[in-house]
């Protein structure tokens, strides 16, 4: 008869983000503290949900209210931990929610650059009678508990820095704090931790010995980098996090086959979706999502956020791009500014000084010099001269403004919204357009110059 496979255990995820961050000398939680324009807690738990948990539960401290607050659409379960008194009094808060045949992951809030991948690995080296403990070597592991090894290598027991000896202080393999253990055997452990150490704390670390004691398999794993484990305690370490974190996105984006001039000169934030030959000059911010076709080149200090370009299209330097859909075969810039509800088609210009808002701009249409575009409709092949403004706005609503295909708009142009221009119409340089111009005419509207003789400037008295 075959033997029967018995389930793998569920698996709970306890966060914990407790800690006040003295050392980060700021009004902002620790975990609140932003990497990459986000929370670090928040690159937590995208970490987490990655891992397929049953559960994922934050044990939150110092700024309570503001963490759940600025995280309130996670999908956690929140655990206050009132006083702190170590981490494995941290791990305890959330214990009773946890079922005794789930694994528990233990991670941290200010520790944002774990990888799935090593977790994953790090969860299945656990089971009922295993507990798994990811480890560090460092050059200097001045601050980390050091893990203490037997003869044969095995691990026997953490020891906390200011409670190691001098030999222990030797030791470069360091303790992460990330460990994966049964659910009800790490309950029993944390019963009987003790703070009979120097810090007069409840240590989670205690635990790996009892776990000895109990001939409970204890397996370590070698974190792949010092990078991935490196957690923030004040300003300086999260500067340096954030470059860490810039060079693994750039990275990533190069792997995928973009051209990136300086990858020391880029942020690239949220999900970036990017086809072949994409070039990144220097200084682009990226805020996902974001998608680049296929040989869309984008230039020097441009920020591009929550926006689609289309392939072939060229982006030159210092633009800025939000909430925007960018088709293909398309010049901007530079300096043009495409705001929230834009939608170019194929072939659109838009050049120096230049700003489209909430407006749709047909194929092969262009506006290339200091003109506003907001809230219109531009059918395809229309010209836009310079200096033109829909003045779309009248101090309490937003009026629209809409030009048919082939409309030659001169330069200096006032189009007064709500108002309509027809298709292949032409409007004069310099008028002020308040009512619908036909289609196929001219149409231009100025006052009668006048030159008044013998006139002269006003001069300021002496």
């Amino acid at each position: 008869m075959p033997r029967r496979m018995s389930a793998a255990p569920r698996l709970s995820v306890l966060i914990l983000a407790a800690g006040q961050g003295k050392r980060m000398k700021s009004d902002l939680p620790k975990v609140l503290q932003p990497l990459a324009g986000r929370p670090l807690l928040a690159h937590v738990l995208d970490t987490a949900a990655g891992l397929g948990a049953a559960a994922t539960y934050v044990v939150y401290g110092h700024g309570g209210e503001r963490v759940r607050g600025a995280l309130a659409d996670a999908p956690v379960h929140w655990v206050l931990q009132a006083e702190q008194l170590g981490t494995g009094h941290a791990v305890q808060q959330a214990m009773p929610r946890v079922p005794d045949d789930h694994l528990v992951l233990v991670l941290y809030g200010d520790v944002p650059l774990l990888r799935a991948a090593t977790l994953q690995q790090l969860v299945a080296l656990a089971g009922p009678r295993s507990l798994a403990l990811l480890t560090v070597t460092l050059d200097d592991p001045s601050g980390y508990g050091r893990i203490v090894r037997g003869r044969r290598g095995e691990v026997l027991r953490i020891v906390e820095q200011k409670d190691a000896s001098a030999r222990e202080l030797r030791i470069r393999e360091g303790n992460t704090g990330v460990l994966v253990a049964p659910a009800g055997l790490l309950r029993k452990w944390l019963a009987r931790l003790r703070t009979a150490n120097a810090q007069g704390e409840y240590y989670l670390t205690d635990v790996i010995a009892m776990a000895r004691r109990d001939r409970v398999r204890v397996v370590p794993l070698a974190a792949p980098g010092v990078t991935e484990v490196l957690g923030v305690n004040d300003k300086l370490q999260l500067a340096e996090l954030e470059a860490a974190y810039r060079r693994r996105r750039a990275e990533e984006l190069m792997r995928a086959g973009v051209t990136i001039i300086d990858p020391a000169r880029i942020d690239v934030r949220g999900e970036i979706t990017v086809e072949a030959d994409v070039l990144l000059d220097v200084n682009v911010v990226l805020e996902g999502p974001v998608y680049l076709g296929r040989g869309v080149r984008v230039g020097p200090n441009t920020l591009l956020s929550a926006s689609r370009v289309a392939a072939g299209t060229e982006i030159r330097a210092n633009c800025v791009i939000e909430n925007a859909s960018i088709g293909p075969d398309c010049q901007i810039g530079p300096y043009s500014r495409v705001r929230p509800g834009t939608e170019l088609a194929a072939g659109v210009h838009l050049g120096n000084f230049v700003e489209v808002k909430n407006s749709a701009l047909g194929a092969g249409s262009k506006a290339n010099h200091l003109s506003y575009v907001g809230d219109a409709t531009i059918g395809a092949g229309v010209n836009v001269g310079a200096g033109t403004i829909t003045c779309n706005y009248d101090g309490a609503n937003k009026w629209r403004t809409d030009i048919g295909d082939g409309a030659f708009i001169g330069s200096g142009t006032m189009l007064v919204a709500p108002v309509k221009v027809g298709a292949g119409a032409t409007i004069g340089a310099g008028s002020t357009i308040t009512r619908d111009a036909p289609p196929e005419q001219l149409t231009l509207e100025r006052s009668q110059q006048v030159t008044i003789e013998g006139w002269q400037r006003p001069t300021r008295k002496k």
